[in-house]
């Protein structure tokens, strides 16, 4: 049912395809809760902007929410979200929807931006983690670096920066100065079958 809501969505270009994504993302979080009891835990990892609570980006007067927002609203201060980021490296992405996944060169982080503060600041590797205080300080919004499934280096100053205030979209922020691709797990397609996403998830 949510799969042919996401992608009535996307063939009627109403934009709102991202929230049917994230709230099946969040009904299937919550099956599986409900599945293992109230014990039971869990580790989602996706991109930040899936993660990272939407409300503390520009992603809110868009109307867009994600699993971040959403888990935070159900499971309140039992939500955990961490996000990530390096101010240079490489990274695993497409250059394009369908595209065939690459390792690219990121480059540095821009001047002015949550990770370039981070590097200036010192540039170890840190885990940093935000309370009352830390949101007091850091109030205000600054760019910091998106990379999804889709990435273009060369639009770093034009849309690869999301104004963001860091402390409410995260509890924690894992930083890497410097980060290396990951090494993906090839998956072997069946020849004889439809894949299920077809044509988009190509």
């Amino acid at each position: 049912m949510n799969a042919e809501r996401y992608y009535r969505s996307v063939m009627e270009g109403t934009g709102n395809s991202w929230n049917i994504r994230d709230r099946h993302m969040m009904s299937t979080l919550n099956r599986l809760a409900d599945f293992h009891g109230k014990r039971s835990k869990a580790v989602i990892w996706a991109h930040n902007t899936h993660i990272g609570d939407a409300r503390a980006t520009d992603m809110a007067q868009h109307g867009m929410i994600n699993i971040g927002q959403l888990a935070r609203e159900k499971y309140k201060d039992d939500a955990v979200l961490v996000g990530f980021g390096s101010y240079e490296g490489t990274v695993i992405a497409g250059s394009r929807w369908e595209g065939e996944m690459e390792v690219m060169n990121m480059p540095l982080a821009k001047g002015g931006s949550w990770e370039s503060a981070l590097h200036t600041r010192s540039p170890e590797n840190k885990l940093l983690i935000f309370d009352n205080r830390s949101r007091k300080l850091l109030n205000s919004p600054i760019g910091h670096r998106a990379i999804g499934v889709v990435y273009d280096s060369g639009r770093e100053n034009q849309g690869n920066y999301v104004p963001t205030v860091i402390p409410d979209r995260y509890d924690a922020f894992l930083y890497v100065d410097r980060t290396q691709a990951l090494h993906p797990l090839h998956l072997s397609p069946d020849g004889h079958k439809i894949p299920e996403t077809y044509p988009f998830g190509v």
